[in-house]
């Protein structure tokens, strides 16, 4: 039997919305099924204390080996596909339901002269309509009873039909306008039909069309002052809206379509498939797919549906009538010919732009994205395939000894404005979080990205030297700045590197790296540990600036290279040519990370920056508002906005702030607002890749 804890997920890896999850034993045989509301906390209960179990339920989770999840639109949804996988596998575990035919369904009897509406099991009837399935059985009982009041079909039995025929008088429904007791002639057959059939058309997904109807009728009724007639059509739509949002139907009964999404990254793709039989979700597929070459995503879903519809497919002989997909391959016309041509009938080939179709692929390419993250991080934290990269990389640039410690630098600002750079630090294959360092750049160091990059690589050896042997000889650079690791942001005059000791948060405590004029200090030994390989952001540009820079320092056993973005391309200093890695290698994988965690880290602090100058210009401009009324006003409402819609009697509302001073900001940053001085700002840019960083 497996230990639980060898194969339980992370918890960040799992996705708090609905969905469904599998319990597979260590030959893959689906042992259990279930549904949740939230997954993250479902499953995190199976492992959390497994001793602390039912006695079934320890069983299953110490016979299984994997679990794996399906994140779905609703609870709904994730009901129907349970059900259908607990059909299709029949797993050990489940004993809900085995032996019953099916789930209860709503049914309504088309068939009958006077529809009824009530709880059905087992083999479907003919001129019937279903709805569900449903489970507990109560949830049907809660829908009925809130419809029927909006639409009171008839619900009884055959024989107390009957009986109130012979009376003439109606059940207890009748009585409370629960029904419009067609038993006694209070509605005629074709009216009580059409009810039933509205009834239908709510269940159907139709609701928004009875809900806008009603909403008319409550504002007629308001305007003509008949305020009861109108409280009860409210209660009315009320009503409604509970039921719609807890009976959301994935798509109309006679939709038969898969539903493909893709999410991917510079070497890899993770593909979803939801098969749609029927308007219900009956299966799924996902699969991982390497970019052995460079293609988008039109070409990789041409490639998709040939590998999943091609001859010899299990999959070619069960083509629906739709097929959606993100994008339209470039032959969209001829693939739509091919599958046709499968199917032996016609097939719809389309991107869904609105509607329910859109919301189901919005549910399929989250599934994508998630199988995409869990591969990533489950890639990224195996010890064989981090030793792997690692061997890789040194053999493919030619490195003399081992990549024990890889640092990786990215610039980032707006237009040459707030710049700032990020260090991060990958130790065995793993981040070192602590070792983050940040660095804000000013003066000619930020004219360009390769003097930010030169100046951002010299403080950092700068620094290394200092803290190693002590001062560094005079004339390297008489304007470095040290590592300062006070609790500020670090973003002072003097360029000081204020730095997170983390990620982005918890930056801690300490004095001052010595300055290179210093001659004595006591220090923490921030930058002590030299790097076996940096990474650079960038190509050529890039990558000669930082090593210039460390030949200026007389540095000559750190080895430098460049990942450039667009076509993941390896710069070394003394080559014109690149070293183009396999896109399938962990080596190339392992660059990517890093440089895509750096990127990370220096657009969060870059935003942080520009954030504080933006409010900064906007309060200092305030004549008599000093730094600690400005810092009251900020705690006080949150935002300059949220000041500046402020009325006089809130702003005083503020300690320090007396009515003089109310009407003195209210007045200056009404100004500011009209001349534009705190117009919105560009759109953050990296302009080492033009890559908009945020909107």
């Amino acid at each position: 039997m497996a230990d639980p804890r060898s194969y339980r997920p992370q918890t960040g890896e799992i996705p708090v919305d609905p969905g469904v999850y599998r319990f597979r034993d260590e030959h893959s045989r689906v042992v259990y099924v279930g549904k949740a509301k939230n997954l993250r906390s479902r499953l995190n209960s199976y492992f959390a204390n497994p001793q602390g179990l039912l006695p079934r339920t320890r069983a299953m989770v110490f016979t299984a080996a994997s679990v794996e999840w399906t994140v779905v639109g609703s609870e709904l949804e994730a009901l129907q596909l349970e059900y259908t996988w607990i059909k299709e596998f029949n797993p050990r575990f489940n004993v809900m339901f085995r032996d019953d035919k099916s789930y209860p369904y709503l049914a309504v009897t088309m068939g009958e002269k006077y529809p009824r509406v009530q709880v059905m099991r087992g083999d479907r009837r003919k001129d019937t309509r279903y709805f569900g399935p449903f489970y507990p059985a109560k949830a049907i009982r809660e829908t009925v009873d809130t419809l029927l009041r909006v639409f009171p079909v008839r619900t009884c039995s055959s024989g107390v039909f009957k009986r109130a025929e012979r009376t003439g008088r109606p059940c207890l429904l009748g009585y409370i306008d629960k029904c419009s007791a067609p038993c006694v002639g209070r509605i005629s057959p074709e009216e009580h039909r059409d009810l039933a059939a509205q009834f239908c058309d709510f269940m159907g997904g139709q609701a928004t069309r009875f809900i806008v109807d009603l909403e008319k009728r409550m504002a007629a009724a308001v305007a003509e002052l008949d305020y009861e007639s109108a409280a009860r059509t409210r209660d009315d739509i009320a009503a409604l809206k509970r039921v719609f949002e807890r009976n959301t139907v994935v798509l109309s009964e006679d939709t038969d379509a898969d539903i493909f999404a893709l999410k991917e990254d510079e070497l890899e793709a993770a593909v979803q498939v939801f098969h749609v039989r029927g308007g219900r979700i009956r299966g799924q597929r996902g699969w991982m797919v390497e970019k052995v070459e460079d293609m988008g995503t039109a070409d990789l879903v041409e490639h998709l549906l040939q590998q999943v519809y091609g001859d010899g497919s299990s999959s070619n002989n069960q083509i629906p009538r739709e097929v959606l997909v993100p994008e339209l391959p470039s032959n969209a016309d001829e693939m739509s010919v091919w599958l046709a041509g499968l199917r032996g009938a016609r097939v719809d080939l389309r991107v869904p732009r609105r509607g329910d179709k859109a919301t189901l692929l919005g549910t399929v390419e989250q599934n994508a994205a998630d199988a995409l993250r869990l591969h990533k991080s489950r890639r990224a934290g195996d010890l064989t395939t981090r030793s792997a990269a690692l061997q890789e990389l040194q053999e493919a640039l030619d490195l003399p000894q081992p990549l024990m410690r890889i640092e990786c630098f990215d610039i980032s600002h707006v237009q040459g404005t707030n710049v700032v750079a990020s260090m991060v630090v990958v130790e065995d294959g793993l981040p070192r979080k602590a070792d983050y360092r940040r660095f804000s750049i000013t003066g000619d160091a930020a004219r360009d990205d390769t003097a930010s990059m030169y100046d951002v690589i010299q403080r950092r050896f700068r620094n290394y030297l200092a803290e190693k042997t002590g001062p560094v000889p005079q004339g390297m650079n008489s304007e470095d700045d040290g590592g300062s690791s006070g609790s500020g942001s670090g973003n002072n005059s003097n360029n000081n590197d204020g730095v997170n000791a983390g990620d982005n948060a918890g930056i801690y405590s300490g004095t001052t790296v010595p300055r290179a004029d210093t001659t004595t200090a006591t220090t923490r030994q921030k930058f002590a540990y030299p790097p076996n390989l940096v990474v650079v952001d960038g190509g050529q540009p890039q990558v000669h600036a930082a090593a210039r820079a460390l030949k200026d320092l007389g540095i000559d056993d750190v080895f430098v290279i460049g990942l450039a973005k667009r076509l993941e391309e390896v710069w070394l200093p003394d080559s014109d040519f690149p070293v183009i890695l396999p896109r399938a290698s962990e080596g190339l994988f392992l660059l990517q990370r890093i440089r895509d965690e750096a990127h990370r880290f220096a657009i969060a602090f870059h935003r942080q920056k520009r954030g504080k100058s933006m409010t900064a210009s906007a309060l200092d401009s305030v004549p008599g508002l000093g730094p600690s009324k400005k810092k009251s006003l900020l705690a006080h409402f949150g935002s300059v906005k949220k000041i500046r819609a402020a009325s006089l009697a809130e702003l005083q509302a503020v300690p320090g702030v007396g009515p003089s001073l109310a009407e003195t900001l209210q007045r200056n940053l009404a100004l500011a607002a009209t001349d534009g001085s705190t117009a919105a700002v560009a759109p953050a840019v990296n302009m080492a890749t033009g890559e908009i960083l945020d909107s």
